[in-house]
């Protein structure tokens, strides 16, 4: 069996996912989809919607056959992090293509660049750390890295967030010579922060805004989902009584933050800089998470950059964790499934006798330090639901994965 592998959030899971799993069927010739997916908190620094389980359900109707849980250490990070873990985990599972979403839809342009970076990487990380020495954001001080070394809109356009994380997909192929497959596919219709919904694909972004702001999955928000994500959605808030936004856990996250010292919060992953006084001088007045965010927000401190910092914040998560857990050299110490179909049961049986890793299906298992992490992070996404909520969801961690009698 061959298998196709893409790297995804599904927040929520919408049209433009089941469009991406169909053509990457066709341009693959994969008999099994593999998606590895971020859990509770996203790479932008935000709780997921709704949680992974529901999310993995959507996904599997939608086309999928296995969905993986991409770990909160590498979830929550930047492009490179996040792509090369992804990387990682579905090179265990022996896919043999990897297909992304990008704004360019050229491949050709993926690998060229890549080329173009490792003949000019010396002069690349030069530009880079004079640009963020210089006070830029990381994504500003990279474009401006990727420029002097001939990458820029010309070429491709390294602004655009998937064509982003596509370029970081292929740096770690590239990189730790993987024997997969790159393909993409050219978004279509929306683009990836389009805030309202105008077609029946839609952005994430304009999906997540229609349905917070009407407090309800509204007509708008309706067509650009299929029918299993618009029943995952209300179930999970007929259960949970809400659907997961940051102003949910500020409370949380405030107290956190006025309990805890200076030198507490400076071990925090991605408090760094003195960022942690500015922190504690604007918890002062905060008196709300969009709140907080404005007052800590510079050129330098991006939206995204403090999203995933206050995540951190929120899960106890400090520098020498993550340092500890995400060692790009070191070898994966799990993976594990969140969901699959019939098809991917059989695609499993063929590739588990020849995995170097194990494969886990629920957090009893608990066998290494990232697992005991995953466990922490779940606690914490599921801490704002009332008591009863709270355990129901909670038990689906302890009780395997999602199994679906589709076959694709």
């Amino acid at each position: 069996m061959q298998a196709c592998g893409l790297v995804v959030e599904y927040n929520p899971f919408h049209n433009g996912h089941v469009y991406h799993i169909e053509q990457s069927k066709i341009e693959s010739g994969a008999d099994c989809i593999i998606a590895v997916m971020s859990g509770s908190f996203l790479q932008r620094g935000e709780p997921a919607i709704i949680d992974k389980f529901h999310r993995a359900q959507a996904a599997l109707s939608g086309g999928a056959d296995i969905v993986l849980e991409l770990p909160y250490v590498f979830s929550v990070q930047g492009s490179s992090y996040f792509a090369d873990g992804a990387v990682r985990i579905l090179h265990e599972l022996g896919v043999d293509t990897l297909c992304f979403g990008s704004e360019s839809g050229d491949i050709k342009k993926f690998e060229h660049g890549y080329e173009q970076l490792s003949h000019n990487f010396t002069e690349y990380r030069s530009v880079l750390k004079e640009s963020l020495s210089e006070g830029m954001s990381f994504p500003t001080a990279s474009k401006r890295a990727y420029k002097s070394v001939g990458l820029d809109s010309e070429h491709m356009d390294l602004a655009k967030p998937n064509n982003i994380l596509g370029f970081s997909y292929v740096r770690s192929i590239r990189d730790r010579t993987l024997p997969i497959r790159s393909l993409t596919i050219q978004r279509t219709k929306s683009n990836y922060h389009d805030p309202s919904i105008v077609h029946d694909i839609a952005s994430a972004t304009s999906i997540r805004n229609e349905i917070k702001q009407h407090k309800c999955v509204t007509t708008d928000a309706a067509r650009a989902l299929p029918n299993t994500m618009r029943d995952m959605l209300t179930s999970y808030k007929a259960v949970a009584s809400i659907w997961h936004d940051w102003e949910h856990y500020f409370p949380y996250l405030h107290y956190k933050v006025v309990t805890m010292t200076l030198s507490e919060l400076a071990c925090i992953h991605g408090v760094d800089e003195g960022l942690e006084h500015r922190i504690k001088k604007t918890a002062k007045t905060a008196e709300s998470f969009e709140a907080w965010i404005t007052a800590l927000k510079t050129k330098r401190y991006t939206r995204t950059r403090l999203q995933r910092m206050f995540v951190h914040i929120l899960t106890g998560t400090t520098k020498t964790d993550m340092a500890r857990m995400s060692d790009p050299n070191a070898s994966l110490p799990y993976v594990r499934i969140l969901g699959m179909t019939k098809n991917g049961q059989a695609y499993l049986n063929k590739v588990k006798k020849t995995m170097q890793v194990p494969l886990i299906t629920k957090l009893s298992n608990s066998v290494c330090d990232m697992l005991a992490h995953e466990e922490r992070v779940s606690n914490v996404y599921y801490s704002i639901l009332p008591p009863g909520a709270r355990k129901r969801l909670f038990k689906q961690e302890l009780s395997g994965p999602v199994l679906m009698n589709a076959s694709h």
